[in-house]
């Protein structure tokens, strides 16, 4: 046996294919331990009266491009209206508001001790599945909703305080590794405004000087703001079902007096999960307390979102050697590679994250707690 502990020099011979795909994941795998996995807040991309859309970059966050994962926010105002519109990557998407995002530490609390809550309407959400008719749905605080590819959505704010939708995903598909690329059907770079006006005419039915009108029409782009009067499409309640899980009132598969909560999104509570290649979870430790050591025991990627609250984590890769030390808040993303070992604890008043996990059925492993593998192990061992 060679130095490597693998293969001979025969059997080298014999398996180059494999010895080429070692020493690639060898390189993915020294590149990693290499990465900057320090948390950062998105930029604006765009934005104006009805709301902005921000995303994290690959260059900022290089670990985007590694995992070829994308993150963005859309932040719509009151009346905000999100143009109909495609991606090029299968996403999971959250919501929140602004204004109450440091207060869902003290919502979740009080609802999983109390077991009531009163949950109102947030937005709508129009949501069109390919040869499907659209679904309009209510959206509010904890919803989430898996986009499998080719999916068209528009979204809207009706309230006075600000909607947050977080969007996180996979871009292996995509044109570039780490980025959502969105496609408008409507406004000053939908579509349609590509296209000569024969072949808008043509395929809409439409006369020479209505699409002239129709294109030259459309001033905004991604996002406007619609008059307090115009009427949007009412959601209807049975739209839901399939399409929405919301992680504030859903079972919880951990509850850990005075010490936290969690809900995980899979193809069971959620089945489009499926479709999208990735599972999540919203998770909830309160004051002091320790989300303990563990890692993804099936090679998958965590990407991890602060909602609320603050507290410290520390991420450790091959050898011992700690890859990730920092204090973390509200409105932050990092990434925790492959097989990495991360653990957080909460500052006083708490701490609350959303993660996906590149796998539709996320299995974790934890190295201490009642549960860990440590417990597990043989005292003589």
């Amino acid at each position: 046996m060679d130095t490597d502990g693998f293969f001979g020099a025969d059997q080298q011979k014999q398996f180059p294919d494999l010895q080429q795909w070692l020493g690639a994941q060898r390189a993915r795998f020294s590149a990693a331990m290499e990465l900057d996995l320090t948390p950062k807040l998105p930029k604006q991309v765009y934005g104006g009266d009805g709301g902005s859309y921000f995303a994290w970059c690959p260059e900022e966050l290089p670990m985007l491009k590694e995992g070829n994962i994308g993150a963005a926010n859309l932040a719509l105002k009151q009346y905000g209206f999100a143009v109909p519109r495609y991606s090029d990557s299968p996403r999971l998407s959250m919501f929140f508001k602004f204004c109450i995002i440091c207060l869902i530490d003290f919502i979740f609390k009080k609802f999983y001790k109390s077991k009531i809550l009163a949950i109102n309407r947030f937005g709508t959400a129009g949501i069109v599945l390919p040869e499907k008719e659209e679904k309009v749905i209510a959206i509010k605080k904890g919803d989430s909703i898996a986009l499998p590819f080719g999916v068209v959505t528009w979204w809207f704010n009706s309230e006075e305080a600000d909607l947050e939708i977080l969007f996180l995903g996979e871009t292996h598909k995509a044109h570039k590794a780490g980025q959502f690329t969105d496609f408008y059907l409507t406004g000053s770079n939908g579509i349609f405004t590509g296209f000569s006006t024969e072949f808008v005419g043509r395929a809409w039915g439409l006369d020479e000087t209505t699409v002239k009108t129709l294109v030259g029409s459309q001033t905004g782009k991604g996002i406007v703001k619609l008059d307090a009067d115009f009427k949007m499409p009412q959601p209807k309640v049975e739209d839901r079902d399939g399409f929405v899980i919301n992680c504030l009132e859903a079972p919880l598969d951990v509850d850990i007096k005075d010490g936290g909560r969690v809900v995980v999104l899979n193809t069971k509570n959620l089945p489009l999960v499926g479709e999208v290649g990735f599972g999540a979870d919203l998770v909830l430790i309160d004051g002091h307390s320790m989300c303990s050591p563990g890692f993804s025991c099936d090679s998958a990627l965590q990407v991890t979102y602060i909602v609320g609250g603050s507290g410290r984590v520390q991420v450790v890769g091959a050898d011992g050697k700690r890859v990730l030390e920092t204090h973390i808040t509200a409105g932050s993303l990092f990434i925790v590679p492959r097989f990495f070992v991360v653990s957080k604890i909460a500052d006083t008043e708490g701490m609350s994250w959303f993660s996906i996990v590149t796998t539709p059925d996320p299995n974790f492993t934890h190295l201490a707690g009642r549960t860990s593998v440590w417990k597990a192990l043989s005292p003589e061992v």
